[in-house]
């Protein structure tokens, strides 16, 4: 199965009138991506909540929308994201509370109606996270979580990324084109299609063939992922300045790239080998991200959901220059 990447879709939740507007481009997301009535009644009425929580404990914040293409059709991702001093999420999951005075159904209530409910709340803001499929979808939930997001709104994106699974093998890639715009994501997206044909070849042979792919474009920054959760191994290799890294609750590995420009011009490509990886993060990003970041300081978060973790390390280390790409994938034996 290919995951192909898109943006995610951020709308401003500032004042009561963008609740209504939430609501709508929610369901209307749903309506055109396969969701019958009573499914798209679901998200409208978990979009009209999550956007009614921001303006009740934050004032201010967003929503977060974004489509997951499955192997039995397509699921809806809905973030609130804030910046607010924290809420109590106790009494939020209570059915009926609202903090804000008026009648809420509760965040309870809400995650009852999703079949992937998180949360993570600090002093920093709150990030929830709803995924909902249609019902008729048994599939199991992807354990990944991706926040993308272009300079300024820009409708093009220089940056992409792409997922392949197979059994318990998974190939991820992300891939900067170089600068922003149009021009970047063309040469993006040749890298892209060209990895898509043979997402599980021998990683330094997928990195020839985008590199071809790419001459005569911008080229970019790339990085591949090749994961093995049956014998607990993953390969990596990189060129330019996508960032990678492993995390365990109690330690995190940094995966080396080598310099240059796919598409361009680099001396090597040498993929590195790294064990026992299960129970683990990959955590994969483009330069748009800050690199001084440091999930040990947000306590618990590593225990997450990956689309939480991708939503929390985007808000606080955005670095607001560039396209930025977070990709997050819970490396899990039992990943079928």
């Amino acid at each position: 199965m290919n995951i192909s990447g898109s943006m995610t879709q951020v709308l401003t939740i500032e004042d009561n009138s963008q609740i209504g507007y939430a609501r709508r481009t929610a369901q209307q997301l749903a309506e055109k991506n396969g969701f019958d009535a009573t499914d798209a009644g679901r998200v409208a009425l978990v979009a009209t909540e999550l956007a009614s929580n921001i303006l009740k404990h934050a004032n201010s914040g967003e929503l977060h929308l974004r489509l997951l293409p499955r192997s039995s059709g397509t699921g809806i991702e809905m973030i609130a994201v804030d910046r607010a001093n924290g809420f109590d999420l106790q009494a939020c999951l209570t059915d009926g509370y609202s903090t804000g005075g008026t009648q809420g159904i509760g965040l309870g209530a809400v995650s009852r109606q999703t079949e992937v409910f998180d949360v993570y709340a600090d002093s920093r803001g709150a990030v929830l996270l709803t995924r909902l499929y249609p019902r008729s979808d048994r599939a199991p939930d992807r354990r990944f979580g991706i926040s993308q997001h272009s300079m300024h709104n820009d409708p093009a994106c220089g940056d992409v990324w792409h997922l392949a699974y197979d059994g318990p093998r998974i190939s991820a890639l992300v891939i900067d084109g170089l600068g922003h715009g149009e021009d970047a994501e063309l040469a993006a997206r040749a890298g892209e299609r060209a990895f898509a044909l043979a997402p599980f070849a021998a990683p330094v042979l997928a990195l020839e063939g985008m590199h071809q792919a790419m001459i005569g474009t911008r080229g970019g920054a790339v990085a591949i992922t090749q994961i093995d959760c049956a014998s607990d191994h993953l390969k990596f290799v990189g060129i330019g300045n996508i960032g990678a890294c492993l995390i365990a609750p109690d330690k995190t590995r940094g995966l080396a790239s080598h310099p240059g420009i796919v598409g361009g011009h680099y001396r090597k490509a040498q993929p590195f080998d790294y064990a026992q990886i299960n129970g683990q993060l990959l955590i994969m990003y483009s330069d748009g991200l800050q690199s001084r970041w440091n999930l040990q300081d947000y306590p618990g978060l590593v225990h997450r959901h990956p689309a939480v973790i991708a939503a929390i390390l985007h808000r606080d280390f955005c670095r607001g220059r560039d396209d930025v790409t977070v990709l997050v994938i819970a490396l899990e034996a039992a990943h079928v």
